[in-house]
């Protein structure tokens, strides 16, 4: 290695553990004063702020796939048993699901064509609740402005980071009590079953399956359990762990955002933010009158956040990952046809208008 790739290599790394440890304090703090899902909360916030501030924060890119791969694990090993049970009632939710995403991008688009005068690719691309890189690949098109769109959908994904525990502990329904959870996984057991969902996340990652690495872990680790390979939980202190990295790769997002740029676009997406929470609390609660699932549970799973995060939060507050983390499948493998069907749409449109 050459002298200047080996000083970058060190500032790299420097500037890593440095994002890291803000993460950490971040964390601390959080969990000091109570906050909920103070491990994963007070780590996403803290270095969203140092992003903004311009620290050089990062997450590269070995140490994203390996967090894809452990939230993937921790999703996995939290299945609860009887989580097949359920499947004659998920019908129910799946059909909620695509209503209300329906619905999400058609109000949160108008909203923002009229009360923020965006034109219509922007605020259309800037309505849809997850897919970010795709998001951002139909705009690099000439749809919409890049730029904006991104840092609306960062905000979507740090509100909802925010306001889904804080809104999950309001809700009429309590988490369900979960079994005394017996001695943890060793290292080994750890490592082999780590191994084994990295390969499955590589598969569907080269299967060009939505959000592969995080996934494919998810689904060998889930199968894995359900096999009877292994039933214990993964330790405390992993768990920890796996919710500071995800909150600094969250926060990692704000990379480049300077404050007249997250000004700029910030109500607007405090305001779609608002808007997609107010249609899954109206979603959740009419579900939860046909099934017999806790509201709290449905109202995760019906959350336009990312899979990453939400699936951290409801192992954090004790759900069915199962469940939650089947619903936020559909909801990419729905966005993977509705995002170049809208755009689509958008261009045809712009195409009509320019010839009048």
């Amino acid at each position: 290695m050459s002298a200047p790739a080996s000083l970058s290599a060190a500032r790299s790394g420097v500037f890593t553990l440095g994002t890291l440890l803000i993460a950490i304090l971040g964390g601390v703090s959080a969990e000091l004063i109570g906050f909920p899902a103070g491990w994963l909360m007070g780590s996403a916030i803290s270095v969203s702020i140092a992003a903004i501030l311009k620290f050089p924060v990062t997450v590269p890119d070995w140490l994203r796939d390996l967090i894809f791969v452990f939230i993937g694990v921790s999703m996995g090993a939290s299945v609860a048993p009887n989580s097949l049970e359920l499947l004659g009632q998920w019908p129910v939710s799946l059909a909620a699901l695509a209503l209300e995403l329906i619905i999400i991008v058609l109000v949160t688009g108008w909203l923002l064509t009229k009360l923020f005068k965006l034109d219509a690719g922007t605020a259309y691309l800037s309505s849809f609740p997850g897919h970010l890189s795709f998001v951002l690949g139909i705009a690099a098109t000439g749809i919409g402005n890049a730029r904006q769109i991104v840092i609306i959908q960062v905000m979507r994904v740090l509100f909802l980071t925010i306001a889904v525990p804080i809104g999950a502990m309001f809700l009429p329904v309590q988490a369900p009590d979960l079994p005394a959870a017996g001695d943890p996984l060793s290292i080994a057991q750890i490592l082999l079953l780590a191994l084994c969902c990295a390969l499955v996340g590589l598969v569907f990652v080269k299967l060009k399956i939505p959000a592969g690495m995080v996934l494919g872990a998810m689904a060998a680790a889930t199968i894995a359990k359900l096999g009877g390979a292994y039933s214990q939980p993964l330790p405390d202190q992993l768990v920890v762990t796996i919710f500071i990295l995800t909150g600094a790769l969250i926060g990692s997002r704000f990379i480049g955002i300077t404050w007249l740029e997250f000004k700029a676009a910030a109500l607007g997406g405090v305001i779609a933010t608002a808007v997609m929470l107010v249609i899954v609390t109206a979603m959740a609660y009419g579900v939860a009158q046909l099934v017999d699932i806790p509201m709290a549970q449905i109202w995760l799973a019906l959350s336009p956040g990312a899979l990453e995060g939400v699936g951290a939060l409801a192992i954090a507050m004790g759900y069915d990952t199962a469940f939650i983390a089947a619903h936020h499948v559909i909801r990419l493998l729905l966005l993977s046809f509705a995002i170049p069907t809208v755009a689509l749409f958008i261009r045809r449109l712009e195409a009509k208008e320019k010839g009048h």
